[in-house]
């Protein structure tokens, strides 16, 4: 997996010094959860709200858009909060982005404590960066996942069976997750 595409500059030194573990460990763990998180945020991003504007889009402009990778990425104190209810916008409970992080945890041996702590700043960098890249067109978060597949060598075959449809597939054979876009679609299957 190629993180460059996935988070800004910087990301993997903020996760370490924010966490106090040595980089390398950053990059494991970011490796482990970003499947899952790529594919809650892609099943989100095929979702529309009220206004026919894309759910994630409408959802990531309230909690600041690209601003949430740069509250991460600069030296003052990131706020947890919001890559909190980014998460709940995403998997929709504690209990799945608890899920998220013990699975992640047996694929890259990190203590599930841990990942529970990066998730959110995690979820923060990915989605302020895929915000910016985005360029905050309406509905263009969804293009930018779909590229950002595409460019990992998937199908745009993506269902609207949840995550565990064929986006979710897609992720936990493409991203090296070891079948965590599958587990995944089991963790979020209960919550439609």
């Amino acid at each position: 997996m190629n993180l460059n595409e996935l988070l800004p500059e910087g990301s993997l030194d903020a996760l370490s010094q924010q966490l106090g573990i040595p980089r390398d460990q950053a990059q494991r763990g970011a490796e482990a959860l970003l499947p899952s998180l790529l594919a809650g945020m892609g099943d989100k991003a095929r979702a529309a709200d009220a206004s026919g504007a894309g759910a994630l889009d409408t959802h990531l402009n309230a909690l600041g858009g690209a601003g949430l990778a740069d509250n991460v990425l600069s030296p003052d104190q990131t706020d947890l909060g919001k890559g909190n209810a980014l998460l709940g916008g995403i998997f929709g409970s504690k209990d799945t982005s608890r899920q998220v992080a013990t699975q992640a945890s047996q694929t890259s041996g990190l203590d599930p404590a841990l990942l529970k702590q990066m998730l959110p700043i995690l979820a923060m960098l990915v989605a302020g960066y895929l915000s910016k890249r985005s360029g905050g067109q309406p509905g263009g978060l969804g293009g930018v996942l779909g590229s950002i597949l595409g460019s990992l060598g998937q199908t745009g075959g993506a269902s609207s069976g949840g995550a565990g449809g064929g986006l979710g597939g897609a992720l936990g054979g493409g991203l090296g997750g070891g079948g965590l876009g599958g587990i995944l679609g089991s963790i979020l299957g209960g919550q439609r």
